[in-house]
């Protein structure tokens, strides 16, 4: 696929000398494009001071290695664009003013009176919906307004819990050489664990390895805390393959809690390392022992996160062998800021992680939990998380092997882009600022949940950002439902904001071993946005998959495609999650087959022989770029149909009940 390359604007690029008589020099030369360093330089002094004299300009010149006329016309340029966001700025003031006016009537009409009560949603037909493929990836027109903030919904039970308030660290002596204690018993129950099989662990018929508790007993004289409590709940799992990196380099980003989160984006929504206890030996991380904060998530608002404080120890067992122990730690008063509904406590679980003579690594992989439910869990996901797969060995494993060697930098730009449209998606299920979803509606057999948050990130779309999702189950294997997103061909079929217009794959990157890994560009056919592409990434291991897309302009496909920086083309995306239910496939003898023809009865499927998916609908809407938006009813019922159209159009199409 071929782009033509393109200049940027604003702080971007910058204009040729208007001085120079060579034509050629002008065309080889009329843009370049500025590193993310040197626009970061340039827009802080740009807040300084926005019309820098020349020794300034002169200053900045050394400093970035570039010539002052570059200088000159950024500055120039910054101006002008930021003349222009003042002018659009007033436009949505007014605009929102109007809208205010046009809609308060109908806003009052529905003030004090329970949800149950509002208009029933109805069938519409989508291009009567004010919601453009601009709105949703925050190009162009603004979406819907929205004037009520969503606690003030009739009926809304939501309430926001406010940052984690971390405890200033006073960490004695005596304390450190408690978690070091801690930290090296971990470590060897870890290391016996990894290395140890029957009758420690028992392999199932469809190969997942789990602990026999009565001989972990035994073995390590557990305090037996589970059985004296009957509603804490053990989950313990064991898996291992190859990873496409190596061994040094894994541990590397293990240690970084900001990688570790880069790493795992579908399963840690936050991580922090709150102290580093022993920095351990320069180079392979060995003896380092860190206090850290982790809050993990399955891709659903329906399922509670776990939070907890632990210490991560690590430890070279020889040459090309680590082992990484994770192991929970009570900090004093801090209980009280978790979830309620789900306390967890982490046994020693981790991995060892062995260099392979190709460049590879060979990890093995082991969870072990006690887990006490202080809610029942919802009945779509109890199987799945009560069989520990949710939070399991197998989830853990099957993410790290999506890991890839790096790619030429065009491949690598896309690449980066569309990991952080993913990134992005499974950050907006679970809020950083900790805003709680409200039910906004219980349609049939699922219930719309919805979340609003303000959007300042770089490359994100400034502004109000509305996240609404839903959950459903399908009486169909994972792998056939994942092959139906994927395909460009079935996608009119779901796609309601398209109105029923095919699209046509026009890039595809391969993003793992896996067909169904991968990362594609889609150009829609017969509509008014021939500027506008969908960038999509499809991910699939055997504890469940994504597919996940953004609506992203061609000037920024080129950007992406010609190697450059992607950091500030901005994304807000939309998708699918799916998850195996649990369930055993009743018909796992003769095995399925899915859209592609591959038998889903296999190991190498989703979930091996699930009977059953799970299907978490979810949008991101750009609300408005007025950061005190707010949601109404008449939002409330659009959203509702979105979502409602959405589900029943899958239904539809995989034929399955609608009732």
């Amino acid at each position: 696929m071929e782009f033509s390359s393109g200049g940027g604007g604003g702080g971007g690029s910058s204009g040729g000398d208007p001085g120079d008589g060579s034509d050629s020099h002008r065309r080889k030369k009329r843009y370049h494009r500025h590193t993310a360093h040197q626009i970061q330089r340039l827009e802080s002094m740009f807040k300084e001071c926005p019309h820098p004299d020349e020794k300034t300009r002169n200053q900045l010149s050394r400093e970035l290695n570039l010539h002052p006329r570059q200088i000159k016309f950024w500055f120039q340029n910054r101006r002008t664009q930021m003349k222009a966001q003042h002018e659009r700025a007033d436009n949505c003031a007014l605009r929102a003013e109007n809208d205010k006016i046009r809609v308060s009537s109908i806003a009052a009409k529905y003030i004090g009176r329970p949800i149950s009560q509002l208009p029933p949603v109805q069938p519409i037909h989508v291009s009567s919906l004010d919601l453009s493929m601009a709105s949703f990836g925050g190009h162009g027109i603004p979406g819907p307004s929205l004037d009520l903030d969503l606690d003030l919904l009739p009926g809304s039970s939501s309430s926001v819990i406010p940052n984690l308030a971390f405890p200033p660290m006073s960490i004695s002596d005596m304390d450190k050489s408690l978690m070091a204690d801690i930290a090296a018993n971990a470590m060897d129950e870890l290391i016996r664990l990894l290395q140890s099989n029957e009758p420690l662990w028992i392999k199932s018929a469809d190969g997942r390895e789990t602990l026999n508790l009565e001989s972990y007993e035994r073995m390590f004289q557990s305090p037996n805390s589970h059985l004296k409590n009957p509603n804490i709940r053990i989950e313990a799992s064991r898996d291992s393959g190859v990873v496409i990196m190596n061994g040094l380099a894994l541990v590397e980003m293990f240690m970084d809690a900001n990688k570790w989160v880069e790493l795992f984006p579908t399963i840690v929504s936050r991580a922090r390392t709150m102290e580093v206890i022993s920095s351990g030996v320069l180079g392979n991380q060995s003896g380092t022992l860190l206090l850290m904060y982790e809050e993990l998530q399955v891709l659903s608002a329906l399922v509670p996160t776990r939070q907890l404080y632990f210490l991560r120890f690590c430890q070279q067992i020889e040459q090309g062998s680590w082992a990484i122990v994770d192991v929970s730690y009570d900090i004093p008063h801090q209980e009280s800021q978790f979830s309620s509904s789900c306390k967890a406590y982490r046994l020693p679980s981790g991995c060892l992680i062995q260099d392979m003579p190709n460049g590879y690594s060979k990890v093995t992989w082991m969870e072990h939990w006690e887990v006490e439910d202080k809610a029942p869990i919802h009945r779509l996901y109890r199987d799945l998380v009560h069989s520990g797969l949710a939070f399991g060995a197998e989830r853990w494993l099957s993410t790290l092997q999506r890991i890839l060697i790096p790619s030429p930098e065009g491949k690598r730009s896309m690449m980066k882009l569309a990991e952080r449209m993913v990134n992005n998606f499974c950050s907006s299920i679970n809020p950083s600022n900790g805003q709680q979803w409200t039910t906004l509606s219980v349609l049939n057999e699922f219930e719309v949940r919805a979340t609003l948050h303000k959007s300042t990130d770089p490359g994100q779309p400034n502004g109000v950002v509305l996240s609404a999702a839903a959950t459903i189950w399908l009486p169909i294997p994972p792998q056939i439902v994942f092959n139906f997103f994927k395909d460009e061909r079935t996608r009119p079929q779901w796609d309601v904001l398209s109105n029923q217009n095919p699209v046509q794959e026009v890039a595809h990157i391969a993003n793992g071993s896996h067909p169904g890994n991968c990362i594609s560009v889609l150009r829609a056919f017969n509509t008014s946005q021939n500027n506008m592409l969908i960038l999509q990434e499809s991910c699939i291991d055997s504890s469940g998959s994504l597919v996940v897309y953004c609506p992203v302009d061609l000037p920024a496909i080129n950007i992406a495609m010609s190697g450059e920086d992607p950091s500030y083309i901005p994304l807000l995306p939309s998708g699918f999650t799916i998850s195996p239910d649990g369930r055993p496939d009743r018909n796992q003898a003769g095995g399925v087959t899915g859209g592609d023809g591959a038998s889903t009865s296999s190991n190498t499927g989703i979930g091996g022989n699930s009977s059953g998916s799970l299907i978490t609908v979810v949008f991101q809407i750009l609300v408005s770029n007025l950061p005190s938006a707010r949601m109404s009813p008449e939002s409330v019922t659009t959203v509702n149909n979105l979502i409602g159209n959405t589900v029943h159009q899958i239904k539809a199409a995989l034929n399955c009940s609608t009732s």
